[in-house]
């Protein structure tokens, strides 16, 4: 079990409630000073501060009741609006009285505004001063307004998942001292680590899905093509991912049986879900609205969020022109709107996150789900090893020493699990080396017979997703109001990558309702291709009966590592240009000249079995080439990328505690020597999570038991 560090934390907690207390008076003073040229005196500013923390403790029950009735998005304004108007009136009265001035002076809304956000900054100064952390103060500023409970479960996992972070990173990490936290963890024998392995396609929904459901046999990359319904899918797409999860079974879900899903792809059977991608275009699609009062009816939280989410920006923009005058290689360039999506994700999103964990811990929720995106990212952007993606696990790090203070000032008896969904790797893009996409290779391959001008490329940047599944469960709150269920639409924000193939470049279908004769999807180093004019999936030999050219084209082209096609059946054939493979069927192993496998790890070979015999798998499946230091080109714009095979991305890790033993049937066992046991997949840590919330389970139903034994034997 979780037990937090040795420390006063009673007296703690009164030394920071009186600095955060004068820090709040004078950050009031100084924001009245600076916005009226007035000055209030020490009795007024701590009469205002008073106010507006009273105003914020009547408000939140009466907000939490609103949001609770599905008016979500109506009780964040008017959490909003009642921060403003008591800042306005009591400041306003305080100077009309100190100037001896008559009540018709006023004081206009962007002026309380702005006095607030420099209180704001005030207190966020105060806070670093005597918190470890920033997520410490986020999460206690919710603990010491939300910490008894009435019901809940009396022991509980919470899932934390740590997106894109690989064994190697997270060892480097530690090594550097970037993760106290988890190292003292290790260190002290309360959790272990796991690694495991990241078949293709090593994504974040495909992961998910194995983990939340146990079914890791409906995606088969990032993006696809659907021949049942007839269109391409992107998994991170509030629309496609309903589409996706109507093929789970919830009810074996890991978050079955009042779990919570926070940030997901996919609720995992969870009854309930906040800014989860399959839920944002559903009623409610945000979640139970009272999770995110504490957040919006803070009169100093939200400001300091929003400012702090602004120095991100910043940040951003410095460190992305400390690599171009440093002319680090590899690199990309970093748009703005990366910039904005970085600021929204590593500090919005991340306090969002961190208030709907804290008020789900205090309600005793018997099993927890988050995901945290802030490393992956910036490693997209910058590289997974680059300065400003290693010292984002610091803040996550600060999540998790929060997360352990927080659970050790609860009945419920919490054990935390760090895993991450798949590492990355680094390398130029596929587009550097050769100076056009995949599309455009693909559409100079095809000859007359593919219907010039048809083929369809889609390696766009999706990673809105996020932030697209908030706006999109947000806009359609506003739109539905109180009552109607109607009016759901997606939005679909985030750059297209202008259209440069023969066709177009596009996530969907065209809009006349024609079907393209080749699709192309860039998915990290996995690059899949389509024919949806066929009704099957074709084999090798109908391929190069086609289109004779396309496959020995691309196996000539700079940057293509294999390419692997259908062998009929459950049969896969991989080409190289110095050699052919057979996986599964009548000729498995055998190996025409050298094996196009022998760069890669060994354990792709059974992906790619794998792979093949998934229902929507791709007709061409490529893999890039990868270099002896784990190099890899990405066929979308990204110097850091995971989706396929090759270099660390397929190395995830899982700590867990303990107390919680690992059962042998579920691992693999080491190999060479060092090597440490090790899932393959996510779907036997699914397993195992299964296992332990039922033997946590039985656990608290034994104690329950023996108490009422000891009733019925000793009566108080």
């Amino acid at each position: 079990m979780i037990q937090a560090p040795s420390r006063t934390w009673n007296s703690t907690r009164v030394v920071e409630a009186l600095i955060t207390a004068g820090a709040a008076v004078f950050g009031l003073g100084l924001g009245v000073f600076l916005v009226t040229g007035r000055t209030m005196a020490l009795l007024e500013g701590g009469i205002a501060t008073l106010v507006l923390l009273l105003n914020e403790a009547v408000s939140r029950p009466l907000l939490r009741g609103l949001a609770r009735r599905g008016s979500a998005v109506l009780a964040v304004v008017l959490g909003l609006l009642s921060q403003l108007v008591a800042i306005t009136l009591v400041v306003a009265l305080g100077i009309r009285a100190s100037a001896g001035l008559s009540f018709g002076v006023g004081l206009s809304l962007p002026q309380a505004a702005t006095i607030l956000a420099i209180d704001a900054v005030v207190i966020s100064g105060a806070q670093w001063l005597v918190s470890s952390n920033d997520a410490e103060y986020v999460l206690g500023y919710v603990s010491r307004r939300r910490r008894r409970r009435t019901t809940g479960a009396a022991s509980g996992l919470v899932i934390v998942q740590l997106d894109g972070l690989g064994v190697q990173v997270f060892e480097r990490a530690l090594a550097a001292g970037q993760m106290p936290t988890v190292a003292r963890w290790l260190h002290d024998g309360t959790h272990r680590l796991t690694p495991w392995w990241v078949p293709i396609p090593s994504t974040t929904p495909a992961s998910q899905a194995a983990i939340l459901f146990g079914d890791d046999t409906q995606i088969p990359s990032f993006r696809f093509w659907d021949r049942a319904t007839g269109r391409l899918l992107v998994t991170n797409r509030p629309g496609d991912a309903e589409v996706i999860e109507s093929g789970f079974d919830g009810r074996s879900g890991l978050l079955a049986g009042g779990g919570t899903a926070i940030s997901t792809a996919f609720t995992g059977g969870a009854d309930n879900s906040y800014l989860v991608f399959s839920r944002a275009l559903k009623p409610g699609g945000l979640g139970s609205g009272d999770a995110f009062v504490p957040l919006f009816s803070s009169p100093f939280l939200l400001p300091r969020t929003v400012i702090l989410t602004v120095g991100e920006v910043i940040k951003e923009l410095y460190q992305s022109r400390r690599q171009r005058i440093r002319q680090v290689q590899p690199r990309i360039a970093r748009r703005f709107s990366f910039v904005v999506l970085r600021g929204l994700t590593n500090v919005f999103l991340r306090t969002m996150n961190l208030t709907i964990i804290a008020d789900k811990i205090y309600e005793g929720a018997p099993v927890i789900f988050v995901d945290f995106v802030d490393y992956d990212e910036i490693a997209h952007h910058a590289g997974p090893e680059r300065p400003e993606a290693m010292r984002s696990l610091e803040g996550l790090d600060g999540i998790l020493a929060a997360l352990e203070r927080v659970i050790a000032d609860t009945p419920t008896h919490y054990e935390i699990v760090i895993w991450s969904d798949h590492g990355q790797s680094l390398g130029s893009t596929f587009e550097q080396l050769n100076g056009f996409t995949l599309g455009q290779r693909v559409d100079q391959l095809m000859d007359d017979a593919a219907g010039g001008g048809t083929v369809v490329e889609s390696s766009t940047g999706d990673e809105w997703g996020p932030i697209n599944t908030l706006i999109t469960a947000t806009v359609n709150a506003m739109r539905r109001g109180p009552k109607s269920g109607s009016g759901s639409k997606e939005l679909v924000l985030g750059p297209d990558r202008p259209a440069r193939t023969a066709g177009r470049s596009s996530d969907a279908t065209p809009d006349d309702g024609s079907v393209p004769a080749v699709i192309v999807v860039g998915g990290g180093n996995l690059g899949t291709i389509w024919f949806p004019r066929l009704s099957t999936r074709p084999t090798l030999a109908q391929i190069e009966q086609h289109w004779p050219a396309l496959v020995t084209g691309l196996l000539a082209t700079p940057g293509v590592g294999v390419v692997m096609a259908s062998a009929g059946g459950d049969a896969c054939v991989v080409l190289a240009a110095d050699g052919v493979r057979w996986i599964g069927g009548d000729r498995d192993g055998q190996i025409e000249g050298l094996d196009p496998m022998r760069a890669y790890d060994s354990r792709g070979i059974a992906d790619l079995h794998r792979l093949t015999r998934l229902p929507r798998c791709a007709d061409l499946v490529l893999l890039s080439t990868v270099d002896e230091a784990g190099m890899i080109h990405a066929f979308e714009g990204q110097v850091g990328s995971h989706g396929g095979l090759g270099g660390p991305q397929n190395q995830a890790l899982f700590i867990s505690p303990t107390a919680l033993p690992l059962d042998d049937d579920l691992l693999i066992a080491a190999g060479d020597a060092g090597e440490r046991p090790s899932f393959y997949g996510a779907v036997p840590i699914h397993q195992q999570l299964q296992r332990w919330r039922t033997r946590l389970a039985e656990q608290q139903g034994a104690r329950q038991g023996f108490s009422d034994e000891q009733a019925r034997v000793w009566p108080s």
